[in-house]
């Protein structure tokens, strides 16, 4: 059964390529970028403003293809993708947290923005830490040697 999706809005960044752009919002702390939701969606926005950060999700828009093993950003070692946040998926959906700086009609400001620019919007959820946050350490498998490199770790062009 086919599914498709239709886009709320656009994601505005500062990132125009793909090369050089931060891999995860960790890495993009203090980015700003916006969102700009279509008029139709503008009461779905009602009470946004009362939190502090979204889940966003999107389309990897630039994405032709998907691969079953990736060498992730972060790794020289190929890996099962569905073992990495490698964006060349079977169905191309991004996730991000951002924090939300302000709502003004149908135009939110954001931060930590890892995103390409002009990438389509599919959604937007409240983050909220008593259902989204692990109350226990979780194991991150063949990411704990790496995870302290992400916040410095940049795009390049092996999943165009």
């Amino acid at each position: 059964m086919p599914i498709s999706f239709e886009p709320i809005g656009v994601i505005h960044s500062p990132y125009t390529t793909l090369t050089d752009m931060p891999i995860q919002p960790a890495g993009a702390m203090g980015v700003r970028g916006s969102l700009d939701i279509m008029p139709c969606f503008k009461l779905a926005l009602k009470d946004v403003d009362g939190f502090s950060h979204l889940i966003l999700l999107y389309h990897f828009h630039r994405v032709s293809q998907f691969k079953l093993l990736v060498t992730p950003f972060l790794d020289a070692e190929q890996r099962g993708l569905f073992a990495t946040r490698a964006p060349q998926r079977p169905n191309a959906i991004g996730l991000s947290v951002v924090k939300l700086i302000s709502v003004e009609d149908c135009h939110l400001q954001i931060e930590n923005v890892d995103m390409l620019d002009g990438t389509p919007l599919l959604d937007i959820k409240p983050y909220v830490p008593a259902f989204d946050g692990l109350n226990q350490a979780p194991r991150i498998g063949w990411l704990e040697k790496n995870e302290s490199q992400v916040k410095h770790t940049t795009s390049d062009n092996r999943f165009v």
